[in-house]
């Protein structure tokens, strides 16, 4: 502890109170530097400090703007050069504005103002400012991947396999097949036979339990003469019609396979 009490600590190490700067005190050269506000080019400092100083921007005082610039520029001078480039051009231009203003105005016709050596600048500020409010206006929208995120939810569904459906005419086509072979085989046997079409439907439905697909052909046996192919093409229609089987084909011109109708569990 100091031999005085009242000192007054300049600083602290490790919780204890320094009241001498040490002798050895190493201090980098970058330990100090001043970080100046970030601006994203000549035009955006040159509003910056219209707008802080309250100028009006129809009426800029180019001296004290000029004096402003010319002190920001020679601080970012000494620390980046490549960027006082583009600094230094906005710069001279400013020189050459307040230089213009200095000089007596050129003589125009009568009814007409001289022209204000400011108009360029004037103008090219209100086009950046109109731009930057934009650009403040679109960065409040939500961005996708910055304020939200897109949920992506998958759903594992069974569905079930759908078939092409078998248009009337290859139906059509099918049974004028089935007719040709049964004219093939003839019977001279007459014989009167009454023949039930829900018969023939019972039948059908048990040729098809147990399997999984059964061609149309199949299910016609053309030695049983033209009557009872009849009675069985109307009976695979009523099924049809009571979608109680499934008639389908894979492809055009493919063969037709006839199915028990699925029915959910």
């Amino acid at each position: 502890m100091p031999q005085v009490v009242d000192h007054v600590a300049v600083a602290k190490l490790y919780g204890e109170p320094l009241f001498t700067m040490p002798h050895d005190l190493y201090i980098p050269p970058d330990a100090l530097e001043v970080f100046l506000e970030a601006f994203q080019g000549p035009l955006d400092l040159l509003l910056y400090l219209i707008r802080k100083q309250n100028f009006n921007i129809l009426d800029i005082p180019m001296a004290a703007l000029t004096r402003q610039y010319l002190s920001y520029v020679e601080e970012i001078r000494s620390r980046n050069l490549e960027l006082a480039a583009e600094y230094l051009l906005m710069a001279a231009m400013l020189i050459e504005i307040k230089s213009r203003m200095l000089l007596p105005p050129k003589k125009v016709a009568e009814g007409q103002e001289p022209e204000d050596p400011r108009a360029e600048l004037v103008r090219r500020l209100l086009e950046y400012e109109q731009m930057k409010l934009a650009a403040a206006k679109l960065n409040e929208v939500p961005q996708f991947g910055r304020d939200f995120l897109r949920a992506q939810v998958y759903i594992e569904q069974s569905l079930q396999p759908r078939f092409p459906e078998v248009h009337v005419v290859e139906l059509q086509q099918a049974w004028a097949d089935i007719l040709k072979r049964a004219k093939l085989v003839q019977h001279h046997k007459i014989s009167r036979e009454e023949l039930s079409v829900r018969e023939h439907m019972s039948i059908v439905l048990r040729r098809l339990q147990g399997q999984r697909f059964v061609e149309f052909e199949k299910l016609f046996d053309p030695s049983q003469g033209v009557p009872v192919l009849v009675v069985t093409f109307i009976a695979l229609l009523e099924l049809a019609k009571e979608t109680l089987i499934d008639i389908t084909q894979a492809e055009a011109f493919a063969p037709i396979y006839v199915r028990l109708a699925y029915t959910p569990s």
